[in-house]
């Protein structure tokens, strides 16, 4: 259900499913049309008229029409859908009052049918990464007529309705879920494998024996140990593909001596970021001195870390703790990743002469530490929804969800804000650039690592394309049958 999903590999079964108005490009480039052919922006950019395919059908045979979309985005911001993601609409005039029931008549919103192969769509501001949060999986549109008939059983094999590429035909939960080529797809021709079978595995190493036996093609990651021996071997079947997601430690802005921003940028300066992906991590990850992934929607930093041991030790004894004498115990947590936080842990010990012990939770735990506060440093994860920089610098602004820093700063927010009214893109990352630049001044956290996805992929696939936001595109892929 696009409406519900949150975890890329939904998204991966969903895609495959069905499609939204526009996709994202296999080469990170901008969207390209899906079901709708063409669509046209106003001279002021506040609206969007999207024009559907003629040819484009539900797998039931039902042409697909504008009211389909305006039913599935209706389904998505009423309050008692709970979608998790229905801030990616927010960009539409309206939609945030209807989602929060300060708006109650939908007609009000900022969506409209002009014809059954016409959309238009009216923004609250303009907004030139409007395309980029269209293409996003919570965009993908449901058939209206099989969720009113079905209840919640519309997502099961003999009841699912798609406008994609492939139809499911078997879901065993906890096992495989298999979708079938469609024939009657409007780009039909571009799909040139007949089924795909995502298979569930309880974790990498059952998933990586199972690509040695033979019974993968493609896997969604490779166990840390076996990289290394993988990348080794001539004809490799490791690709590595690097990934907008951004790795860091979030500093607890609210608990001292965190709260000083000296430590924190001590805490910052004197880990060594390429050690940790030459040495610990080994698997093409990068170093981050900055938290917005370059080219994340066409944004650069300005401003980046140096790192300097000399300085990080500087910081700390002028905030009261020279050589690392007088400093609390505190704790570094996480979900995963010890390898990664024991050194950092040995890297402060070294450099700040400082003890700071590592726990490790529960995922979910651990998150629910973060967000309410009961932590001290926190290992934690940033991946975009959309290829814009401010899905993620909004995490860092006051009260945000997301915010487990608990940090505010007024001119960080204040730039985020006029970033929301500008017309020019160019404008707009600059803007968005200003205000990263705060975040490495004042260091509510500490960037480690750009990730990279590591995969095994046989020789006798082609044309397998996933990008930087864990897409996957099925079109023009094939395989070689022995």
């Amino acid at each position: 259900d696009p409406a519900l999903a949150t975890l890329p590999d939904e998204f991966f079964i969903i895609r495959a499913l069905s499609e939204g108005l526009v996709t994202p490009s296999p080469d990170g480039g901008p969207e390209i049309a899906a079901a709708a052919e063409s669509w046209d922006v106003s001279a002021d950019g506040l609206t969007y008229t999207f024009h559907l395919r003629p040819t484009a059908t539900w797998s039931n045979g039902e042409p697909l029409t504008a009211s389909d979309f305006l039913a599935s985005y209706r389904r998505v911001l009423s309050p008692k859908t709970a979608a998790p993601k229905a801030n990616l609409f927010f960009l539409v005039k309206g939609a945030e009052a209807f989602y929060r029931g300060e708006l109650t008549d939908f007609a009000q919103v900022g969506f409209a049918m002009i014809d059954p192969q016409t959309l238009r769509i009216t923004l609250a501001h303009p907004a030139p990464q409007f395309l980029a949060y269209v293409a996003s999986g919570p965009w993908i549109p449901i058939n209206p007529r099989t969720v009113a008939q079905h209840g919640g059983r519309w997502a099961t094999p003999q009841n699912y309705v798609g406008n994609g590429p492939f139809t499911l035909i078997d879901w065993k939960p906890n096992q495989h879920i298999t979708v079938r080529r469609r024939a009657d797809y409007w780009d039909a021709d571009s799909v040139l494998v007949e089924a795909i079978r995502f298979q569930a595995f309880d974790n990498g190493d059952a998933e990586e024996r199972a690509y040695r036996a033979g019974q993968v093609d493609i896997t969604m990651s490779v166990p840390f140990t076996k990289i290394a021996g993988y990348a080794a071997q001539p004809e490799t079947p490791l690709r590595q593909i690097p990934l907008h997601e951004t790795r860091f430690l979030a500093f607890n802005t609210q608990r001292p001596p965190l709260s000083d921003v000296r430590v924190r940028r001590a805490l910052t300066l004197a880990i060594d970021r390429q050690a940790l992906t030459q040495y610990v991590l080994r698997g093409k990850q990068t170093a981050a001195t900055h938290f917005v992934p370059a080219g994340l929607g066409g944004f650069n930093s300005t401003q980046t870390l140096t790192e300097s041991a000399d300085e990080a030790r500087r910081l700390l004894a002028e905030a009261g703790f020279p050589q690392g004498k007088g400093f609390p115990p505190l704790e570094m947590t996480g979900w995963s990743q010890s390898a990664v936080l024991e050194a950092v842990q040995a890297m402060w010990k070294k450099e700040l002469g400082i003890t700071v012990n590592i726990g490790v939770r529960d995922a979910k735990v651990h998150v629910s530490d973060l967000t309410n506060g009961r932590y001290d440093i926190g290992f934690i994860t940033a991946i975009p929804d959309v290829a814009d920089a401010i899905d993620l610098l909004k995490d860092l602004s006051t009260g945000a969800t997301n915010n487990y820093s608990q940090w505010s700063h007024p001119e960080y927010d204040k730039l985020l804000d006029q970033s929301d009214h500008l017309t020019s893109a160019t404008e707009r990352l600059a803007l968005l650039a200003q205000a990263e630049a705060i975040i490495s001044e004042h260091c509510p956290i500490s960037p480690l690592y750009f990730n990279a996805k590591n995969i095994l992929q046989r020789k006798t696939v082609h044309g397998w394309q996933e990008d930087a936001l864990w897409t996957r595109f099925y079109k023009d892929v094939s395989i070689e049958v022995p």
